[in-house]
């Protein structure tokens, strides 16, 4: 009972902290300190009568074992009902055969870098059990790849849960969508054998990129020179701009297309009054917008009540985020970020729905770290030097933008910033990609602390200056060569690797429940949702 109330009253990262503290203290977890000072775990298990646990379930064989002393005690009485409960408000129940069951509920797959980090491939895997995936943020920026037996999946503003063809589909308020890129993406998902536009639905507030957004984002791009932000000119910002200045145009107003054909002319011609040399073909443009309303209008729904309904039927919904925190327009490394908040927040305002049916937060993190376009990248290496641990990273990572097709720079993992990331969204659990890649380096490093002018930060600098001038404080672990990629559980993977994990975990504070070894689809590691904060509550479901 005692360890029952300190997990679920302690915070995500204290509840990890905990369960590492006390697997160490009964041999479950053993720390060393090599000759350059890093510090690494070798384990984070142990094993009791020939069945491997890990240190949630050590937490409560404990809270168990203290249970027969306080019977003994008797304090059976105020243990009976803390656990009736705490049963009570699970949302988790146990089937027939003792296995645990996810209630439904809102969980969010999220990027915690600079994007491209692989959230496309675990929203894949995961949205094969839920009944609505969705998009909230950005717009055809975005770039998710998914590999099904070979074959290469490319989305941008389709959600990646389309693959799994008993879901919904939604793209909700918050995104801005291009209809041309949209139904190009559809069409050539049906050439490949796949028709989702009858699952698909558009939110009827979302606004619209048009052609002349996108030339206005190369126009600003160009004029601002070595200064440029690296923007995919796919017009999201300026889209974003004429929302906020509130001459934008939603889906909704192809409904009424005389109203439609107002407005875009006045937004047309306040474009070219504002950008001297903008030339739009106004009649070309109205006349495909007309030819393609009745399709749009076909999938256009009201989102926020369509979405709040499946919530109050009990289906499970499933957010995949874009880009990632760390190009979020209010925490990400400003001016070179996007256009909105593709953090945990945008989940409310993106999509409708209360903060109280949010479950489980889900940060995705390549096992390295890399960026597109301009900026700050404080573990930033070298990747054009032949030979170097840089090319080693991008070639065998194949880090070439999804959407921009730029080579990403690369670098180290960064735990400040992915300490940042995590204090911003909670994040219940990690899923690390691309473990694979560092595969035959003789030797791992991971930024560990940030230090400016002698002194250690304990948070992300917002001044480019101070970024800029940062130390990083590296610790160094060895390497492997061993082939991952065909690793399902984590105790195949070499010891090297297991040490490189539970370090990032450790380092974290946040279990990490999912592991990339390899590109293709079914190449992860789940460890289950002992690994996952917003399940901790189903262990006592079963006391």
């Amino acid at each position: 009972m005692i360890y029952s109330h300190l997990l679920k009253q302690a915070s995500a990262n204290g509840a990890v902290a905990l369960a590492a503290m006390l697997a160490a203290s009964a041999g479950g977890a053993h720390t060393t300190r090599n000759g350059g000072g890093a510090t690494t775990t070798t384990s984070c298990q142990h094993e009791e009568g020939g069945k491997r646990k890990d240190v949630l379930g050590m937490l409560h064989d404990l809270d168990a074992r203290l249970d027969n002393i306080e019977k003994t005690l008797g304090a059976t009485t105020t243990t009976t009902t803390t656990r009736a409960s705490s049963t009570t408000e699970s949302r988790y129940h146990n089937d027939a055969i003792g296995k645990e069951r996810t209630l439904p509920g809102i969980d969010v797959v999220l990027g915690s870098q600079w994007g491209d980090e692989g959230k496309g491939k675990l929203v894949d895997m995961l949205s094969q059990e839920y009944d609505v995936c969705a998009r909230v943020a950005g717009g055809s920026n975005a770039g998710h790849t998914i590999v099904v037996e070979g074959k290469k999946y490319k989305f941008h503003l389709l959600p990646s849960g389309v693959l799994n063809e008993k879901a919904t589909c939604i793209i909700g308020n918050g995104v801005v969508i291009h209809l041309p890129s949209f139904l190009n993406e559809l069409d050539g998902l049906k050439q490949s054998g796949i028709d989702a536009e009858k699952r698909i639905l558009l939110s009827d507030r979302a606004h619209l990129v048009f052609d002349f957004h996108q030339e206005v984002d190369g126009i600003t791009e160009h004029r601002l020179g070595r200064n440029k932000i690296g923007t995919t000119k796919k017009g999201i910002g300026p889209a974003y701009a004429s929302k906020i200045s509130r001459n934008g145009i939603r889906i909704g107003d192809l409904e009424n297309f005389d109203f439609f054909e107002m407005r875009f002319r006045e937004l047309a011609e306040n474009q070219m009054r504002s950008h001297p040399g903008l030339e739009i073909d106004v009649e070309g443009q109205l006349a495909y917008y007309r030819s393609i309303a009745d399709r749009v209008c076909a999938m256009m729904t009201d989102t926020i009540e369509y979405t709040n309904e499946q919530y109050d039927m009990g289906k499970k919904i499933l957010i995949e985020g874009a880009n990632a925190t760390m190009l979020d327009i209010d925490f990400g490394t400003y001016p070179y970020v996007t256009s909105s908040n593709p953090s945990i927040g945008s989940v409310l305002t993106g999509l409708g729905v209360s903060p109280k049916k949010i479950n489980g937060i889900y940060g995705t993190t390549k096992a390295y770290c890399t960026r597109v376009g301009e900026g700050p990248f404080p573990t930033e290496l070298e990747r054009d030097a032949p030979g170097s641990i840089g090319e080693h990273l991008g070639v065998v990572g194949a880090e070439w933008g999804t959407t921009t097709g730029r080579a990403r720079r690369v670098g180290w993992l960064d735990i400040p910033q992915m300490k940042y990331s995590t204090l911003i969204n909670g994040f219940t659990a990690i899923n690390l990609t691309k473990l694979d890649v560092l595969t035959g380096l003789p030797e791992l490093k991971i930024g560990r602390a940030y230090k400016h002018n002698g002194k250690i930060l304990n948070t992300m600098p917002s001044s480019l200056k101070t970024m800029s001038e940062l130390e990083v404080i590296y610790e160094t672990l060895p390497g492997w060569t061993e082939d991952i990629s065909k690793a399902r559980n984590f105790e195949d993977l070499p010891v090297n690797a297991q040490r490189y994990v539970l370090r990032v975990q450790e380092l974290l504070g946040v279990p990490i429940r999912w592991i990339g070894c390899g590109p293709n689809r079914l190449d992860m590691i789940d460890r289950g949702e002992g690994w996952d904060l917003s399940s901790k509550d189903s262990l006592n479901s079963s006391e």
